[in-house]
């Protein structure tokens, strides 16, 4: 597998982040080490908040709630996918399935050795989350799920239906759609930071790939391990709690359902911001951050 490593030079004086880039390797499955970088702040003896991203983001988007998630105490980690932000990008679309996506994100959660934690998951990370949850519930000691759910081949959405058939065939991403889910307007500084991991669009197969493996349509190669998860999310009885943008377009009702699904979901201060779309950590991180730490207070 040819593997492309974005130069570290692109990462350099980015507004509002000044944190250090950690990384762990993992097997990409045919032997070739795959680098995943993750943020890594606060004491390691402390419980960790992991922050996980979606397409195409990458860690930076949390860089308004690290400090207040540190201000908590806690032990600070956002990760990086695989083919975004300072994590390794396999160089061909054909190299990113969803079994490997959470294959690699599994390797990662266990050699990280992580415990006790309290997931914050958006958008694919939130897919992938989810996934993580429902096979490693032991290590998960709340969750937090904000635009996302785990797709069960279930039919598409008009949105959906318009995203996948612009993507099919897309040789670059379409970078309007990273303004086009957030109310507020970024700055050129934030959009050129957004788009650092990737200096040309050979960079951008990960990012490109994402939208033809969710799994909406019933024949997706993915469907039937979010069937097969779904169940055994649904168990996960710790606290589980919804914080949902009300315009956001992609994740749609998703929150209605985990709350009707997750047995720790029940009973939960579940709520919808509606002023957020679907980067809600744009729109609103204060807002996210206050919730948060009432949820780690109510369960501490």
């Amino acid at each position: 597998m040819e593997i492309l490593r974005t130069p570290d030079d692109r990462f350099e004086n980015l507004p509002d982040f000044p944190y250090a880039p950690h990384y762990l390797e993992v097997d990409a499955g045919d032997g070739t080490p795959l680098r995943i970088a993750c943020v890594d702040e606060g004491p390691r003896d402390a419980e960790p908040i992991l922050l996980m991203h979606g397409n195409p983001t990458w860690a930076y988007l949390y860089r308004h709630m690290i400090p207040g998630l540190l201000a908590t105490g806690r032990r600070v980690i956002a990760v990086d996918l695989v083919g975004c932000g300072r994590s390794d990008k396999p160089a061909a679309k054909s190299d990113y399935t969803l079994a490997r996506h959470y294959d690699w994100m599994s390797q990662w959660l266990t050699g990280m050795d992580l415990r006790n934690v309290t997931l914050f998951c958006q958008d694919w990370g939130g897919t992938i989350g989810l996934y993580l949850v429902s096979q490693y519930p032991e290590r998960f000691a709340r969750v937090v799920a904000s635009n996302t759910g785990l797709p069960l081949g279930e039919g598409e959405s008009e949105f959906m239906k318009m995203w996948v058939g612009m993507m099919r065939g897309a040789t670059d991403f379409p970078w309007q759609m990273l303004d086009g889910g957030m109310v507020r307007e970024l700055t050129d500084a934030e959009r050129a930071a957004y788009r650092a991991p990737f200096p040309d669009s050979r960079y951008e197969a990960g990012i490109i790939q994402f939208p033809l493996l969710i799994a909406v349509q019933s024949d997706n190669p993915g469907a039937p391990l979010n069937r097969a998860a779904w169940p055994k999310l649904g168990a996960f009885a710790k606290p589980f709690l919804t914080l949902w943008g009300a315009l956001d377009p992609v994740a749609k009702g998703s929150d209605v359902r985990l709350q009707g699904h997750v047995a720790g979901a029940k009973g939960q201060p579940h709520h919808t911001f509606e002023k957020a779309s679907h980067f809600i950590q744009e729109d609103v991180p204060e807002g996210l951050v206050e919730h948060m730490t009432a949820f780690l207070k109510a369960g501490s």
